[in-house]
């Protein structure tokens, strides 16, 4: 099923994201991956409709996307959703290895510019290559069947000038084949808000999914506000600030944001969450649980 009929659904959608990964030992790796199936298997009875599965920067997880992204569809019988990239392929490079997808019944992908491999400050398009999500968009859907996913930045993405500018290129992406738009996490509501109705004024007419990222420990949040550039509400900065030294509270008040942050969502006729695991079942499961997601996929808390 492709994404444009994923959300054409009256229930809200539950989808999952997670990343390869990364070891230095073929052993090792395996282990890992499968230790993160069990944690996918405990939460397949929310019925995702899909689990997207991370490119690491300048193609860095390849193979083990690839191969991780089988495992999701073989073992667990659930759709996955390989996320690409513009970054270090050239355009028989990508129709290459999208391809496999095809070849392999993965119905979806999420085409994304990309950051540069680590070490490199700055994208650098290839020759051959694509400078932008919007080129990768339009060859994919010139080359394949493939439903196609974009990202949305609520507070704009860091490298554009403003959000006025940044939804201008989301339209792009829209207007090349994009069938949903996922968007990059956030806790403040009204910026989601806000977003999508700016996005819609743009003509921009396909879903708007928000990306839940459940805060879980303290030095997590620090990261995520610095990489993201997203805003925490006042009163939850503050409970996170004070209880900052006690790794339990800060689980505690986390999932309970999460959870009145999906409420809040949901009320609001959102069509879809989608949620960012860190390859670890407890944050969302604790979250679903709590909302009463039944295993029809049908939000049954309001």
């Amino acid at each position: 099923m492709k994404l444009k009929e994923i959300y054409n659904s009256p229930d809200t959608v539950i989808s999952f994201e997670v990343f390869p990964p990364k070891s230095l030992t073929q052993a090792d790796q395996d282990s890992k991956i499968e230790a993160l199936t069990l944690e996918l298997k405990s939460l397949s009875k929310y019925n995702p409709s899909f689990i997207s599965v991370t490119y690491g920067a300048g193609g860095s997880t390849r193979e083990t996307t690839l191969n991780l992204v089988l495992k999701i569809k073989k073992e667990l019988n659930i759709q996955p959703m390989p996320h690409f990239t513009c970054v270090g392929s050239t355009k028989s490079e990508i129709l290459q290895y999208i391809k496999q997808f095809e070849i392999n019944g993965i119905n979806n992908i999420l085409a994304l510019r990309g950051d540069p491999p680590k070490g490199e400050g700055k994208f650098v398009k290839l020759e051959d290559g694509f400078g932008y999500a919007n080129e990768l968009v339009e060859f994919i859907k010139s080359k394949t069947d493939l439903g196609i996913g974009v990202a949305g930045y609520p507070e704009c993405h860091q490298e554009c000038c403003s959000l006025e500018v940044d939804i201008q290129n989301l339209k792009r992406k829209v207007e090349s084949g994009a069938e949903a738009i996922i968007t990059q996490l956030f806790y403040v509501n009204d910026r989601y808000f806000d977003f999508v109705e700016k996005a819609q004024r743009q003509g921009i007419n396909v879903p708007i999914i928000p990306g839940i990222l459940p805060v879980t420990s303290y030095n997590q949040i620090e990261k995520t506000v610095t990489l993201a550039g997203c805003e925490l509400p006042a009163d939850f900065k503050q409970k996170l600030e004070k209880h900052k030294d006690n790794a339990e509270a800060i689980k505690q008040i986390g999932l309970e944001f999460a959870a009145s942050q999906c409420r809040e969502l949901i009320r609001h006729g959102t069509q879809g969450m989608h949620f960012y695991t860190l390859n670890k079942a407890f944050a969302v499961d604790w979250i679903l649980k709590e909302l009463e997601i039944n295993t029809k996929n049908e939000y049954t808390g309001v």
